[in-house]
């Protein structure tokens, strides 16, 4: 089977392209630069792709049975927002699929978009809009929602780990969620990416306050337990310094603020890996 996965060198793309070579798929990986990995060259084809520019899609479905998308806005940017990538890009995406016939359309999306509140955070409503237009497309499809995953909340952490104090939401201190492996979701995605017209609401199969998370990290770095609490208006105050926008962390903070104050579990359990078990390899000490 011919699949185009978009998005392909990203933490999770990259997964998904190894599930995708190891199942002797016909892989086109897309992304904007091909890193350098002798182990997988020779296995796939790359092209170059901006999400942004139609012109670069051209053609690049043609012969493909299967389009799987990651692409999204991770990071701040001065350049783009979440509307220009995981929405317009995705949707130029979706119309050169089709203008070459592909049959189906899968599209990562994440947990809780389409929640009341959720169109004021620009990293989710952008995904929520796309999947509308998926969702009107006439086109076959699968969306995979996932709750977040194990690296997101080491990187998240980290900093505060090493500061030696973290800072929760005041009043939201029990917020869960169960966040998934990567490696764990990309398989998932992989043996279920021939499904039709649904939707996956996708996490791990632990699940922990992020309070616990918190205490989880310290403890794995041989730290002192320090949780000090923050006011949720102070995000909304943070979000909307000029010097904040100017340096395009507006959509982050708002983004960051959401997901520490509503529970995110995913109903589809996947994996067998273990959160805890991570954060201890990751700080490198016993939890």
């Amino acid at each position: 089977m011919k699949v185009l996965l978009a998005g392909a060198f990203g933490n999770l793309g990259y997964e998904i392209l190894k599930v995708l070579v190891k199942k002797k798929h016909e892989v086109i990986a897309a992304d904007l630069k091909e890193p350098e990995d002798k182990k997988m060259k020779g296995k796939y084809t790359f092209k170059a792709i901006d999400a942004t520019d139609p012109k670069t899609l051209k053609g690049i479905c043609k012969g493909v049975d299967i389009v799987i998308t990651t692409m999204g806005l991770t990071t701040s940017s001065t350049k783009f927002t979440a509307y220009d990538i995981d929405y317009q890009g995705n949707l130029n995406l979706l119309e050169e699929a089709k203008k070459a016939k592909v049959k189906k359309f899968n599209y990562i999306s994440v947990i809780s978009c389409d929640e009341p509140g959720a169109e004021e955070v620009p990293m989710l409503h952008a995904k929520y809009l796309f999947e509308q237009e998926l969702k009107k497309s006439d086109m076959e499809y699968v969306i995979y929602r996932p709750t977040g995953y194990f690296y997101d909340i080491a990187k998240v952490f980290k900093p505060y780990v090493d500061k030696g104090e973290m800072q929760l939401l005041k009043g939201y201190h029990d917020v869960k969620a169960n966040v998934v492996d990567c490696a764990d979701f990309a398989k998932f995605i992989v043996e279920h990416m021939k499904d039709k017209g649904v939707t996956y609401n996708v996490g791990g199969k632990e699940t922990y306050t992020y309070e616990e998370m918190a205490k989880m990290c310290f403890r794995a770095a041989g730290k002192p337990v320090i949780i000090k609490d923050s006011p949720i208006w102070m995000f909304g105050l943070l979000a909307n310094l000029p010097k904040i926008k100017k340096e395009g962390k507006h959509d982050i903070i708002l983004f960051s603020k959401w997901t520490l104050s509503h529970d995110l579990v995913g109903d589809t359990e996947v994996g067998d890996k273990s959160f805890a078990e991570y954060i201890k390899e990751y700080f490198g000490g016993k939890a």
